[in-house]
């Protein structure tokens, strides 16, 4: 799989991600964590970043053991409704030269080890099938590490298709892989259990893709949230298996971890006797 980098490009987003939560009673109070703040780091600057609760009686911004900016929050009385709006304007250039590579032989180094090693563990959501184990290891053969990633990726979107409402949040890449369909957060699940049992560090990274990559500047499209991978391979390689394409000015980061659990944009808890529902929307509008 060819790697390309052109000239140097900037692209500018900004980016509405709404949450509502209904309660068909009354709540009496509601904790909450929130993440939907966009990284700073070479190849992407958030310039701008505003967070709105209604209702909120108290809040507390940290950076977590992974890195993500989290607001804590809480509304303690009565309220029928949660409404989190966090707008964020996103610069993001390919500036960002990939890494040069390396050898299996530098995989299995013990620092390197000791290092990644939360990331070449195999968790519970990650855990691959018996039979994406073999796929994985013939996937091997004599390539490099990173071709063995690219060609793991061949692998899954070989098997399985695109398709909402085929799992749920709480899904397993084993889960997935035996329903052969999913969404961004089971292709990346699916596809780090696979690295992870070759002894490829990866990790899941949470953000946003503009859903129109030839959008016009000052155009809105209602986006969404969206999940992929980063490999190591002499450094982060990343990639997005449910597209099949290199990650671009068009991906936008906000936490990075072992698996969905870790990167979750907004959890936490409620008292009352209340069901709940949820509604999420996303805006992109090109800037630049």
């Amino acid at each position: 799989m060819p790697e390309h980098r052109g000239a140097t490009e900037i692209r500018r987003h900004r980016i509405v991600h709404k949450t509502s939560i209904g309660y068909d009673r009354r709540a009496t109070a509601s904790y909450n964590e929130l993440r939907m703040t966009p990284l700073t780091e070479p190849g992407q600057s958030t310039l701008e970043n505003r967070l709105r609760v209604r209702p909120m009686t108290w809040s507390h911004v940290y950076r977590d053991y992974w890195g993500a900016h989290v607001t804590a929050m809480e509304a303690i009385g009565d309220h029928s409704s949660l409404e989190v709006e966090a707008t964020s304007t996103v610069e993001r250039s390919n500036s960002v030269a990939l890494p040069t590579g390396g050898t299996w032989t530098d995989l299995a180094e013990p620092r390197l080890l000791d290092l990644q090693n939360e990331y070449v563990t195999v968790t519970e959501r990650t855990a691959p099938s018996d039979e994406l184990l073999n796929l994985a290891s013939e996937a091997r053969g004599p390539r490099s590490p990173r071709d063995t990633a690219y060609r793991v990726v061949e692998i899954v979107r070989d098997r399985m298709i695109y398709q909402t409402g085929a799992t749920h949040v709480h899904s397993s890449a084993e889960q997935a892989w035996s329903e052969g369909r999913g969404v961004c957060q089971d292709f990346a699940h699916v596809t780090i259990g696979a690295l992870r049992s070759l002894g490829v560090p990866a990790r899941y990274v949470s953000g946003y893709l503009a859903p129109k990559r030839e959008a016009e500047v000052g155009e809105t499209s209602k986006g969404e949230s969206h999940a992929w991978v980063e490999f190591w391979d002499g450094g982060w390689v990343p990639f997005d298996p449910t597209n099949g394409v290199f990650v671009g000015l068009d991906h936008v980061v906000v936490v990075r971890g072992r698996d969905y659990s870790d990167v979750q944009p907004f959890k936490g808890v409620y008292t009352g006797a209340a069901e709940s529902t949820l509604k999420v929307e996303v805006s992109f509008t090109r800037l630049r």
